[in-house]
C-alpha cells in the first residue's frame, strides 16, 4: 500500500483525474448489476404466459388489473397492459401494436441506460495515462539539462518510472471498465431478445382473438329512384 500511494503521489494532477474516471465507472458497473442481474431476469416469456388464458377467454379487464399488479421490475406487464388496453378499447391490430412498441421502446432504452459510457470511461482513462506519461517524460529531459552526467542517467531514470505511473494507473483503469461494458451489453441483448419474443407472443394472441370495430356505421345507400323522386 506504501508503494501504491507513493506512486499515485508523484504521479501528478494525471493521476487523481484518472482516480475520478475510476471511481465513476466503478459506480456505472455497480449499478448496471443491479439493475440487469439482481432486478431483471430472463424470465419474461414465462410471465406473459400467466396472461394468456385471460386474453384467449376474452376478460381484458383482468387481464389489465393482473398485469397492473405485477412488479415493475417485470416489463412485460406493462407491454400487456398497453396492448389489452388497445384491444378492450377496440383498437385494430395497428393501435394494437403502435401502444405495445411504445412501451417496448422504453423498457429497452433502460437496459442499456448508462452501458454504453463505460467504453467511453475505458478509452478516457487509457488516454489520460499515455497524456501523463508523456509530460512526465517532458519534465525529466527538462529537468536534466543543466545537471552533471553523472546524475542525469538517475534523474532520467526515476522521472520515467513515475511517468509510467499515469500509464499502468490508466490501464488498470480501463481494462475492466471495457471487459464489463462488453459483458453488460451482452447481459442487456439477452434481456431485450427475451422482452421482444415475449411482447410478440401477447401482440399475436390480442390481435387473433380481437379486431377492430366501426364505430362509426356507414349509412344505408339510398336507392336511386328515391334519390331523383
Amino acid at each position: 500500500m506504501e508503494v501504491l500511494a507513493n506512486a499515485f503521489s508523484q504521479g501528478g494532477i494525471w493521476m487523481y483525474a484518472i482516480a475520478a474516471v475510476h471511481v465513476v465507472t466503478i459506480a456505472i458497473i455497480a449499478e448496471r448489476i443491479f439493475a440487469l442481474y439482481v432486478q431483471r431476469s430472463v424470465n419474461q416469456r414465462r410471465i406473459s404466459r400467466n396472461f394468456e388464458q385471460d386474453i384467449q377467454r376474452g376478460q381484458l379487464d383482468k387481464t389489465i388489473t393482473k398485469a397492473q399488479s405485477v412488479s415493475k421490475s417485470q416489463p412485460i406487464a406493462a407491454v400487456v397492459s398497453a396492448g389489452a388496453q388497445a384491444a378492450r378499447d377496440l383498437g385494430g391490430r395497428d393501435e394494437i401494436q403502435a401502444r405495445m412498441d411504445e412501451v417496448l421502446t422504453v423498457e429497452n432504452s433502460r437496459l442499456q441506460k448508462r452501458t454504453g459510457f463505460l467504453a467511453m470511461f475505458g478509452n478516457v482513462a487509457t488516454l489520460l495515462g499515455l497524456l501523463g506519461t508523456i509530460i512526465g517524460l517532458i519534465q525529466a529531459f527538462a529537468s536534466i539539462a543543466n545537471v552533471d552526467a553523472a546524475q542525469k542517467a538517475v534523474m532520467l531514470t526515476q522521472g520515467v518510472s513515475l511517468a509510467m505511473n499515469t500509464t499502468a494507473y490508466g490501464l488498470i483503469v480501463a481494462i475492466p471498465a471495457l471487459i464489463m461494458h462488453s459483458i453488460l451489453m451482452n447481459r442487456s441483448r439477452k434481456l431485450q431478445d427475451d422482452l421482444n419474443q415475449s411482447a410478440f407472443r401477447v401482440f399475436n394472441l390480442l390481435n387473433f382473438n380481437f379486431e377492430a370495430v366501426n364505430l362509426k356505421p356507414r349509412r344505408p345507400k339510398r336507392a336511386a329512384n328515391e334519390v331523383n323522386a
